[in-house]
C-alpha cells in the first residue's frame, strides 16, 4: 500500500496559493484516498540531479515535485510551483541522508556548481581557509559529506558562508556555521545531536533509504495516516505547522515521562506554544488523568483550545484536556466555595481608594506606587503581618522606605483590603489567593498534570493556585514561556513557589515562525538591558535565530496620523494583491483608541476587520487590535502603527525616575518587550510606522 507523504516547503508554499489552485492541487493529492497516486503519470526528468525525482502535472501552469526513493512504496510532495520553477526545482535538488543523524538532507546541486569557479578563484589569492582550524575527520564526525567537503575547504570567510546557507543540506548548514562562529567540535556535534527524535544517533546510516531518512525528519516531512488527516492539512495550510514538530521539540514533547515538573523557554516562534499542545496530547492518550491546559488571558486560552481541537479533533483524550485562562479558572474555585461570583473592582474605583487611604494615614504616595508595593511585595511574598512586610525584602523595588514609611504604607495596604472587605469587593490578585488557599487545603486535588503557557507573565499568587491545584509529582507542571516576551509586570522564582525545574529546563533556540530578518530586526528593540528568568538567573537569546529569509521590515514616517492611516490601507491592499488572505494579515497598536480609528479607516477603504478579541475568526476581515491582544497569535503579515515618540513608550505605563529608578527601568523594559512582541508575530512580512518623531526604541 503506497503511503502519502507531504513536506513543509510544499504546505508553506500550498498555503500561498489562489483558491482555484489549491482545489486541483487538492484533487490531484486526493487520488492518494483510492490508493492510485502511483499512476499520476509521474514523470523522470532527463538530466535531474536526481534519479529519485519526479513531477506531476496539476494542470495547464502548475506541477507538482514529488520525491519516490527506490525502498518503500512512499512518494513524498516536496513543493508546488508554476511549470517553468517546478522543473529548475526538479533538475537541481539531490536529496540524501545525513551520514550522522540519519536525516534526509536536500541540497542545490546547480546553485553549488555554479558557486564553485567563484569560490576557486577566491580561494586561490587567500592563504588562510575559514575552516583550516577543523580537520576533515572532523568534519566528517558532523556530519558534512564527501561531495561537500572540497567546496567546504574552499571558504575563505564567514560572507561565503552566509551566501550558501540557502543551498547547503540544513545540518551541515547548521554545523559549519556553529564552526565559524567559534564552537568547538565538541561543542557542535552537542548541538547539533540536539536535532535528534531519539535520543541517540542510528547506529548505522544507510545512505541508500531515503524513505528512513524521512521517518526521522519529522520537523521537515509528515507523512499522513489516512483521508482524513490529508484534508485536515490541506483545509488548514497556515495552521498546519502543528505537525512538524522540530525534533528538539518532539523529544520534549513525547518523552515518555518526566520525573517532575518542566520548563521551556525559547524566543518568539521557536515554536513553545506548539511543544506544549503536544505534551498535552501525549499525556492525554496515555489517559494519565485530567489535565489543565492554561494562560494568562482569555483571548490567548480560547486560542490554545482551538489549536488543541485542530490537534486531536472529537476525541476521548480531548475531553481529558480542559482549557481555561487563569483568572477565570480563579474564579469558578472561589465561587464554587463562596455560593456566589466575586464582585471585582474596576480600575477607577481602586484608584479612588488607594488615594483615600493614603491621605487617611498620612502618607504621600501615587496610588500606582501602593497597588505595586502591595501586589509585587506583599501579596507575592503572601505577607500577612506587619512584621514580616517590615523584615521582607522588596526585590526590584527601587525606591527605599524606612521602617517608619514601611508602617505607613503597612496601614495603608490594611486600609485598603478592609475597605474592600467592607464593600464586598475582590481584586482580580485576591481571588487568586482565596483560590490558591482553598486548593491547597483540598486533599483530592482537580488534575493530574498542568500545562501553562506564557508563564512568564504570571503573578506569584496565581502561581500558587496552580501549584495547588495538581500533587507534585512526575509531570505534574509542564510550562513554556519566555522572559523576553514579559508584558505584565509580574516576576517569580519558581523554586521559591514549589516549582522545582533545574535539571528539567529546556531552551529551544530555532524561529520557525518568522524570518532572519525580522528576528535580527525585532532583537535590538529589547535595547542592552539583561532579562530575569524565573529561575533567579538572567536569561538570553544567544543561539536564537532562523534559517528562513525574506524581505527586511519596513519603517515608514508619516507627517501626520491620516497619512499614516491611508498608507497602512494601501499596505493591506498591496499584501492581498500578493495572495496573501485578509485573515492572515495582522495590525496592531499600542492604545485601543488608535486600533479603532485603524479599524475605522479600513472600513472606510473597504477593507473589513474585526478585534483581535473576537470569538470567532471571519476569512474575509483583517485583525486589528493592541499590542497586547498580539500575544500569542501569529500573521503572515504584521503591521505594527503609530510608533510614534510619545506612544511608545505609553507615558501612562511609566513610572517617573524620579519616584522609583528601579520600576521606571522596569517598566521600560517591558514596554520593549510589548513592542517585540507585536513585531515577531510577523511570519513573512513587517510593516512599522510612525506620525512626526519616532519612538525612541526605533533607534532613530
Amino acid at each position: 500500500m503506497p503511503e502519502l507523504a507531504l513536506s513543509k516547503e510544499f504546505l508553506d508554499e500550498y498555503g500561498r496559493l489562489e483558491k482555484h489552485v489549491r482545489r486541483q492541487v487538492r484533487e490531484t493529492i486526493s487520488k492518494f484516498r483510492e490508493h492510485t497516486f502511483a499512476g499520476l503519470h509521474l514523470e523522470k526528468l532527463q538530466k535531474a540531479a536526481d534519479p529519485h525525482v519526479r513531477t506531476v502535472r496539476i494542470d495547464r501552469f502548475w506541477r507538482g515535485v514529488v520525491l519516490k526513493p527506490e525502498r518503500g512504496d512512499v512518494y513524498c510532495m516536496v513543493a508546488v510551483l508554476p511549470h517553468d520553477e517546478a522543473i529548475k526545482y526538479a533538475t537541481s535538488r539531490r536529496f540524501t541522508v545525513n551520514q550522522v543523524l540519519g536525516v534526509l538532507e536536500v541540497r542545490n546541486e546547480v546553485a553549488l556548481d555554479r558557486v564553485r569557479p567563484a569560490l576557486e578563484a577566491t580561494a586561490q589569492s587567500v592563504p588562510d581557509r575559514l575552516f583550516d582550524h577543523v580537520s576533515d575527520a572532523d568534519l566528517v564526525r558532523l556530519g558534512v559529506d564527501a561531495d561537500l567537503l572540497p567546496l567546504v575547504r574552499l571558504l575563505t570567510g564567514e560572507a561565503h558562508l552566509q551566501a550558501l546557507e540557502k543551498v547547503l543540506p540544513a545540518v551541515q548548514r547548521d554545523a559549519l556555521i556553529a564552526l565559524a562562529g567559534g564552537m568547538t567540535v565538541e561543542e557542535t556535534l552537542a548541538e547539533i545531536s540536539a536535532l535528534l527524535v531519539t535520543e541517540e544517533a542510528p547506529h548505522r546510516v544507510d545512505p541508500g533509504d531515503l524513505a528512513a531518512a524521512m521517518e526521522r525528519t519529522p520537523g521537515e516531512i509528515a507523512f499522513v495516516s489516512g483521508p482524513g488527516e490529508l484534508a485536515w492539512i490541506l483545509e488548514h495550510p497556515f495552521a498546519a505547522w502543528r505537525i512538524f514538530l522540530h525534533p528538539a521539540q518532539r523529544k520534549i514533547a513525547y518523552r515518555e515521562s518526566f520525573s517532575g515538573s518542566v520548563q521551556v523557554t525559547g524566543g518568539a516562534g521557536t515554536g513553545k506554544t506548539v511543544t506544549a499542545l503536544h505534551r498535552a496530547r501525549h499525556l492525554a492518550a496515555g489517559e494519565r488523568g485530567q489535565i489543565l491546559v492554561t494562560t494568562f488571558t482569555k483571548t490567548l486560552a480560547e486560542a490554545l483550545a482551538q489549536q488543541l481541537d485542530l490537534l486531536i479533533g472529537e476525541s476521548e483524550p480531548r475531553k481529558q484536556i480542559t482549557v481555561v485562562h487563569v483568572d477565570k479558572l480563579a474564579n469558578e474555585i472561589v465561587s464554587e466555595h463562596l455560593g456566589r461570583h466575586p464582585k471585582i473592582i474596576g480600575a477607577g474605583e481602586s484608584e479612588a481608594l488607594w488615594n483615600t487611604v493614603a491621605t487617611h494615614v498620612g502618607l504621600d504616595r501615587r496610588p500606582s506606587f501602593l497597588q505595586r508595593e502591595w501586589e509585587q511585595v506583599v501579596l507575592a511574598q503572601d505577607i500577612r503581618d506587619e512584621r514580616a512586610y517590615l523584615t521582607c525584602r522588596r526585590h526590584g523595588r527601587g525606591t527605599q522606605l524606612s521602617a517608619d514609611e514601611r508602617r505607613l504604607v503597612w496601614q495603608a495596604i490594611t486600609g485598603f483590603t478592609s475597605r474592600l472587605r467592607q464593600a464586598g469587593y475582590l481584586t482580580h490578585r485576591q481571588v487568586d489567593e482565596e483560590a490558591a488557599r482553598i486548593m491547597t487545603a483540598t486533599p483530592r486535588k482537580p488534575y493530574r498534570h498542568v500545562i501553562l503557557d506564557e508563564a512568564q507573565d504570571l503573578h506569584p499568587a496565581q502561581w500558587r493556585m496552580l501549584r495547588a491545584l495538581v500533587d507534585p509529582g512526575p509531570d505534574d507542571i509542564f510550562l513554556v514561556g519566555d522572559p523576553h516576551q514579559r508584558i505584565y509586570d509580574n516576576r517569580v522564582s519558581l523554586g521559591s513557589l514549589g516549582v522545582a525545574v533545574r535539571g528539567r529546563s529546556h531552551r529551544l533556540k530555532l524561529s520557525y515562525r518568522t524570518t532572519q530578518e525580522i528576528l535580527h530586526w525585532a532583537v535590538r528593540l529589547l535595547g542592552p538591558d539583561p532579562v530575569d528568568s524565573l529561575i533567579d538567573e538572567p536569561d538570553t537569546l544567544a543561539g536564537y535565530h532562523s534559517t528562513l529569509h525574506g524581505r527586511r521590515p519596513v519603517v515608514k514616517e508619516f507627517n501626520d496620523r491620516a497619512a499614516e492611516l491611508d498608507a497602512l490601507c494601501d499596505q493591506v491592499r498591496s499584501w492581498v494583491g500578493s495572495g496573501v488572505e485578509l485573515h492572515a494579515i495582522g495590525v496592531a497598536t499600542r492604545t485601543v483608541q488608535l486600533a479603532n480609528a485603524v479599524g475605522d479607516a479600513l472600513r472606510a477603504a473597504g477593507i473589513e476587520s474585526i478585534p483581535l478579541a473576537a470569538t470567532e475568526v471571519s476569512p474575509q476581515s483583517v485583525r486589528v487590535g493592541t499590542m497586547h491582544r498580539m500575544k500569542g497569535l501569529e500573521f503572515r503579515c504584521v503591521a505594527v502603527v503609530g510608533v510614534d515618540d510619545g506612544v511608545v513608550p505609553a507615558p501612562f505605563a511609566v513610572t517617573p525616575k524620579d519616584e522609583d529608578a528601579a520600576t521606571h527601568r522596569q517598566d521600560l523594559q517591558r514596554e520593549r518587550c510589548l513592542l517585540f512582541v507585536a513585531c515577531t508575530r510577523a511570519r513573512d512580512a513587517l510593516y512599522v510606522s510612525h506620525s512626526g518623531g519616532a519612538s525612541a526604541f526605533l533607534g532613530k
